[in-house]
């Protein structure tokens, strides 16, 4: 698989093109947490000659699901969340867009809702679903192979905040020592900042 960072916006949330298959126009993709306008992340997967199989989320906060709805009407891919986070996709309050700005910020729910241990097909290679409540109820990692997209679970320097709707201290601390029983050599793919692998990343935890 590859992975392909695209990144735009204040909120500085990481979008995610992952592909896998080889040949123009052959290639299969997964958009995980469509943080960034659907034009530009369109024009990336054009370029690739990549077809959308589906439009993952790492969690319901609004900074990572603002586009989903254009980029789901635009390509027609299933959208899957994991199941404790499906409601905050209809709720401004739970999604956190209330609390920065005020108003109502919504999208439509998702086709598919996963849990921990779910396989997700792209092409003929997938990614597995980790669970890792804290920072939201329903946040999850995506495990491929060499690599795990954390989303705000566990960033380069430090891990997701936890006083958001959903948030529990106790859960994440639980969550953050999950993922260091995987192998440390893993690079990381994190919802906000840059890469580096899981060994470094859990070194900076200071919980």
């Amino acid at each position: 698989m590859k992975i392909d960072k695209l990144h735009f916006g204040s909120w500085y949330s990481n979008c995610y093109v992952v592909t896998s298959g080889q040949g123009f126009g052959k290639r299969h993709a997964a958009v995980v947490d469509p943080a960034m306008p659907c034009d530009a992340i369109l024009s990336h997967l054009q370029d690739l000659g990549a077809n959308v199989d589906a439009i993952i989320l790492t969690h319901g906060h609004f900074d990572h699901i603002y586009y989903l709805d254009e980029l789901k009407e635009k390509t027609g891919a299933c959208v899957y969340i994991h199941k404790d986070d499906a409601e905050m996709l209809a709720d401004g309050e739970k999604n956190a867009y209330s609390f920065f700005f005020g108003g109502e910020f919504q999208t439509k729910p998702a086709d598919v809702l996963v849990s921990c241990g779910d396989e997700i097909k792209i092409g003929d290679q997938s990614l597995r679903v980790i669970s890792v409540p804290g920072h939201s109820k329903g946040s999850i990692c995506l495990l491929g192979e060499g690599f795990i997209i954390t989303g705000d679970t566990l960033f380069s320097d430090g891990f997701g905040r936890y006083d958001l709707h959903g948030g529990d201290p106790k859960a994440l601390s639980n969550s953050l020592s999950k993922l260091k029983s995987y192998d440390k050599s893993l690079m990381i793919y994190p919802g906000h900042g840059e890469s580096t692998t899981l060994g470094c990343a859990l070194e900076n935890i200071y919980f």
